[in-house]
């Protein structure tokens, strides 16, 4: 960009540009206009980079001085009011109602990985799963925790069976959550294979999230997967 900046007045029904640098006002003629476009970007970046600063301090002064989990979040941990609170959270209709009470059959494997307590009762194995949970229970979405789903020749439990509360089908939702492990995202390879032979599509009625160890994941892009799907 140009040394300067750009500086612009009306006289009249005339526009005149011009170009400042040391306090020195020159004036840009119209066939300079590439000159007064430049300026004007110039501008608009200076100002827009000023915006973000001011909004970045903003950022960090928050996430300096709040916690992880909000208020609201902190309450619902709770047990005394979380029971009291779960019928505000129960969806509305009868038959979501009924598909959330009738048992069904666990996941069984590894119980020792379940260490993560959610608000909504349920047990998990991590962080990012627990943020899961944590939103489809406060949007009344109506969900089930390793569910077993099964095929002929083998039986997967997808991290969350949902039930979507419009249009009442099951959605399930896959959280990988160490693709920078070689193996691992081998062995989720052919899980995904598993699912696409059975007609359950990512984009359609599954979903899937990822992290690395560098790179988890966050609630705002939990709420954008719930919008876009559920609400």
């Amino acid at each position: 960009m140009p040394e300067g900046h750009l500086c612009c007045t009306n006289n009249g029904k005339y526009q005149k540009w011009y170009h400042v640098t040391n306090n020195i006002y020159t004036y840009i003629p119209k066939k300079q206009k590439r000159l007064a476009e430049q300026l004007a970007i110039k501008k608009y970046l200076t100002t827009l980079l000023e915006d973000l600063s001011k909004e970045k301090e903003a950022l960090q002064f928050y996430l300096k001085n709040s916690s992880a989990a909000s208020n609201a979040q902190i309450f619902l941990q709770q047990s005394e009011y979380r029971t009291l609170l779960q019928s505000y959270f129960q969806p509305a209709s009868q038959e979501t109602s009924d598909w959330l009470k009738t048992p069904y059959e666990h996941n069984t494997s590894h119980p020792e990985h379940l260490v993560h307590k959610c608000i909504s009762g349920n047990i998990v194995r991590s962080k990012s799963e627990s943020l899961i949970d944590m939103l489809l229970y406060v949007n009344k979405i109506p969900f089930r925790y390793e569910c077993a789903l099964h095929f002929d020749e083998e039986t997967l439990y997808p991290d969350f069976t949902i039930l979507h509360p419009k249009t009442h089908e099951p959605h399930y939702w896959e959280h990988f959550g160490m693709m920078d492990k070689p193996t691992y995202v081998h062995k989720n390879n052919s899980r995904l294979q598993t699912y696409l032979t059975h007609n359950i599509i990512p984009g359609k009625n599954l979903i899937i999230t990822y992290e690395t160890s560098n790179h988890p994941l966050d609630l705002y892009t939990i709420e954008k997967i719930l919008q876009v799907y559920f609400l």
